[in-house]
Formats: C-alpha cells, sequence, structure tokens
C-alpha cells in the first residue's frame, strides 16, 4: 500500500464522511430548530451520549485499533480460513459483552444520569425524561458496537467504503425521527430514530462480511488465539478510551452547572464539537483510519524507515488541511452558527454561547487530528499503554484549566480547557514516539508547518475582511467568503512552497 493508495483509501472515507457530516448538519439545523439549547436538547444529548461512550470505549475506538492490527497479520500471512474463524469468534465475544453491559445500563441508568449531569437533579422534569431517553436508547450499543467490530474487520481487508457509508443512515434516521416521530410520539421517537439507525448500520456492514466470505457463526465459540492478543490489547485501548471520556465527562458535568456557566451549555457544547469534527472526521480520522492497517503491515514486516515514511507524510498532510480549518473556523465561527443554526428555538442567546465555544475549541483542530495518528501509530506496533498515559496527564490538564477558566470564560473556558490539554497531549506523543522508533522526519514537518502557517494565516486576514463585507448577506455571502478563503490559501500554498499542495495537484492531474 503506497502513498498513492493511502490518498486513494482517505479519499474514499473522506467523501463517505464528507456525506455523512452533510446529513448531519442537515439533522442538526433540523434538530437545533426544533430545540434549540432547550430541556429537550440537552436531555437528549446527555442521553446519547452514555451509550455513545460506551461504544467508543469498548467498540468503535478500542475495537478497531485492537481488531485491525491482528486481523492484518492474518491476512499479510495469507490464512483466510483462521481470519474467518477469527472473525466469528470475536464477533461472538462482543455480542455477550455488549448485551450485559446494555442490560447493566439499562437498571442503573439513574445513577449514570445522575454523575454525567448533576445539574438536571435541580429540575426533575429534566432528570426524568434524560433517564427515559436513555433507557430507550440503550439497546444501540449492542448495534453499534457490533457495526464498530465489522468495521474493523472490513478495515483489515482493506474495504472501507461500507463501513464508512454506514453513519450517513444513522442521520437519515435521526432527521426522519426528527420531523416526523417527534410530533407524533415525543422525545421517545427520537430514541425510536436511534435505535433505527444503529440497526441500519449494523445490517449494512454484516452484508459486506457475507460478501467478503466472513460468516457469523455462533458455533465458532469463544475461544481463539487471535482472540486472546486482541484482548490484552483491547484492554489498554479501552482504558485510554476511558481516560478519554472522563475528559467529555468533566466538560458535560460543568456545562450542566448553569449556575456558572449559564444556561444551555451542554447543547451549545454539542453543537459547537459538531462543527469541530466536521474537517476532523472527513479528513483527520479518514486518514488515520487508512494509515492503521498500512502501518501495522509495515510494522509487522519490521520495515521501520517505511512506516516513519508513512507517518512523516500522513502527519503533514493532517497540517496541510487542520491548520486553515481551525482558523477558518475561528474566523467565521460565529456567523457559520449564525446561518447554520439561528431559526426556531435557537435564539441569537444559544448563537452567542455556541460561537464562544467553537472559537475556542478550534485552536485545538490540529492537536486533534495529529494526536489521532500518532495514537494510530503506537497502536500498529501493538502500544496500547503510552497512549494511555498521554491520555491521563492530559486529562488532568483539562481538568486543571476547566477550573481555572470555567469562573471568567464560562462555557468557553471549558472548550479552551480542551484545545489546551489536547495540545499537550500531542506534544508528549511526539515526543515518546520519536523516543520509540527515533526521528521521523521532524525537519520536513515543521518546514511544512510553517509553510503551512503562513499560508493560513493569509487566508484568515483575507476572511475577516470579507466576513463583515459578505457574510451579513447570509448563506451566499458565507459560500462566497469560504470559496475565496480557499483560493486565498491555495495560492498561498504556491507562494510559499507548501510541497503537500504540489503533490495534492499532481495527483488530481494524474487522476484525469
Amino acid at each position: 500500500m503506497t502513498n498513492k493508495s493511502l490518498i486513494r483509501s482517505t479519499g474514499v472515507i473522506g467523501i463517505a464522511t464528507a456525506i455523512s457530516r452533510v446529513l448531519g448538519f442537515v439533522r442538526d439545523i433540523i434538530f437545533a430548530n426544533f430545540f434549540g439549547t432547550s430541556m429537550i436538547a440537552q436531555a437528549f444529548v446527555v442521553a446519547f451520549r452514555i451509550p455513545n461512550t460506551l461504544r467508543d470505549l469498548v467498540g468503535e475506538g478500542a475495537m478497531n485499533s485492537a481488531i485491525v492490527p491482528v486481523l492484518s497479520e492474518y491476512k499479510a500471512l495469507g490464512d483466510d480460513k483462521e481470519f474467518a474463524r477469527a472473525s466469528s469468534v470475536l464477533f461472538n465475544i462482543s455480542f455477550v459483552i455488549l448485551s450485559i453491559l446494555t442490560v447493566l445500563g439499562i437498571i442503573f441508568s439513574p445513577l449514570i444520569v445522575r454523575i454525567m449531569a448533576p445539574g438536571f437533579m435541580a429540575d426533575p422534569e429534566k432528570f426524568g425524561m434524560t433517564v427515559a431517553l436513555n433507557r430507550a436508547m440503550f439497546p444501540y450499543l449492542i448495534m453499534i458496537g457490533l457495526a464498530a467490530y465489522s468495521m474493523g474487520a472490513l478495515n483489515s481487508m482493506r474495504h472501507f467504503a461500507a463501513p464508512a457509508f454506514g453513519p450517513c443512515l444513522m442521520n437519515l434516521m435521526l432527521i426522519i425521527s426528527t420531523v416526523w416521530l417527534y410530533p407524533v410520539m415525543g422525545v421517545m421517537g427520537l430514541a425510536i430514530g436511534v435505535l433505527a439507525g444503529g440497526a441500519l448500520q449494523l445490517a449494512i456492514n454484516i452484508q459486506f462480511m457475507y460478501r467478503c466470505g466472513i460468516c457469523i457463526n455462533f458455533k465458532a465459540g469463544f475461544k481463539h488465539a487471535a482472540a486472546k492478543r486482541i484482548g490484552k490489547l483491547l484492554m489498554p485501548r479501552a482504558l485510554g478510551s476511558a481516560v478519554y471520556q472522563i475528559n467529555i465527562f468533566v466538560d458535560t458535568i460543568l456545562a450542566s452547572l448553569s449556575s456558572i456557566v449559564g444556561a444551555g451549555g451542554v447543547a451549545a457544547l454539542y453543537y459547537a464539537n459538531r462543527l469541530i469534527q466536521f474537517p476532523l472526521a472527513i479528513f483527520g480520522l479518514a486518514l488515520a483510519q487508512a494509515a492503521l492497517p498500512k502501518m501495522s503491515q509495515e510494522f509487522a514486516s519490521n520495515d521501520i524507515e517505511r512506516m516513519k515514511h508513512t507517518l512523516s507524510f500522513s502527519l503533514r498532510a493532517v497540517f496541510f488541511i487542520m491548520v486553515p480549518s481551525g482558523l477558518a473556523l475561528a474566523v467565521l465561527g460565529g456567523p457559520i452558527v449564525r446561518i447554520l443554526f439561528q431559526r426556531g428555538e435557537f435564539t441569537a442567546y444559544s448563537t452567542a454561547i455556541t460561537g464562544g465555544a467553537l472559537f475556542f475549541y478550534a485552536f485545538g483542530l490540529l492537536a486533534y487530528g495529529g494526536t489521532k495518528l500518532l495514537v494510530t501509530a503506537f497502536y500498529a506496533m501493538h502500544d496500547t499503554r503510552t497512549p494511555v498515559k498521554t491520555a491521563f496527564i492530559a486529562v488532568i490538564v483539562n481538568i486543571i484549566f476547566n477550573l481555572i477558566l470555567m469562573w471568567p470564560m464560562k462555557l468557553s473556558g471549558l472548550a479552551l480547557a480542551t484545545s489546551i490539554s489536547a495540545v499537550v497531549n500531542f506534544l508528549m506523543l511526539y515526543i515518546l514516539l520519536g523516543k520509540k522508533i527515533g526521528d521521523f522526519g521532524t525537519r520536513a514537518i515543521a518546514d511544512s508547518f510553517l509553510r503551512v502557517l503562513a499560508a493560513s494565516l493569509v487566508m484568515a486576514a483575507i476572511l475577516k475582511i470579507l466576513s463583515v463585507a459578505l457574510v451579513r448577506s447570509g448563506v451566499v455571502g458565507l459560500c462566497a467568503s469560504l470559496a475565496i478563503g480557499s483560493a486565498t490559501y491555495i495560492m498561498g500554498s504556491y507562494v510559499f512552497g507548501v510541497k503537500e499542495m504540489k503533490d495534492f495537484s499532481e495527483w488530481i492531474l494524474r487522476r484525469r
């Protein structure tokens, strides 16, 4: 798998993710119109976040990073029979674990909500609604957890498209449930949309697994050498996810304290985070997902130099996209929030607090993308412990800055603390990875970063000027600003000699 094929795989995942994120924006716009930052919006965000947190803990994040390196080795050895048997055993184990967690989650839902959103206890109606929604949506964990497992199996075979398009179905079902089911069934209509979306994601992945020769077989049992190896990798990765989720828990807990940060904090952080996730998921996470099997095979083949080259190339590509994206969101964040969301129940106050959070989240965008890629490199080497240690330190940093900044800056302080902790985590991972495998092109990476930063600052200056003249005209003005800003960045990249711009242009021309 060359860098060209890495770009191609990233492109497939990126396109699928872009479609999903666009649908997600449509979903959020409709959701904001219906609920704004009201009680229903906050109850749904917290209730949905709980099974999503467990999904990352034992599913999407942990599963993929543990499954892909191990199953990739079976594929590299050409042992298709053991690959298929290992896949079936892993499915069986995942199903049992997820089912147990779902039952426990439904039983202890009131306690979980008390821990996640203590501020809700002051409002019995909000608390009761959150518990009811959480119990109704908890079975989503089984479906989305198994969908995450199947994504790992498909990715190990270099099949990226099907699992990447799965979230599109989820967003479609949430749109349908908000527009048609909520007016008829109330908030439980939203829960039905979540469950239906999870079921469709799992169904499409299972279908493609069968096409690839992986048949789910409960008779395969629960024992396999691969399961033991993955279990050893999964436990530290799950712990790492747990540490990361503590960050989210802390932010949610503090955002629920409306007496300190203001009303609507939980929902505002959700909307701001959704906007940050757009460029991050389309390129940063897509690149990391495509790079994992490539670096895993390079490490398994003991080709460390090739792995370093892949890592350096990937980091420079992340910088090339994330630096201008972060600055664009920082400059145009307020107008973007207003144009996308401010209607119906989403008031000017909602825009103000969401825009403030987005501004400070934007400065951590580069670190979010870079961290995901560095963590992927550690996972490719079967090292799941180091990212846990750095994530734990980052959580401490986040908590400290949260408590310092939330008083003077309110909700924006929580977002800034998250960005600071992300930068700290990225720097620690970068230094530790260099000590582990040696220099992987720091000089080239730094040179590329400075050139990209120069081009991005020129773009940001132009966007700042245009934001006053054009954004007032609404969607047309915003699109014009973004188009001009993008053109400015492209020209600036050529002027400042950004190598990634030249490489990308040559690749596009060869594809024509």
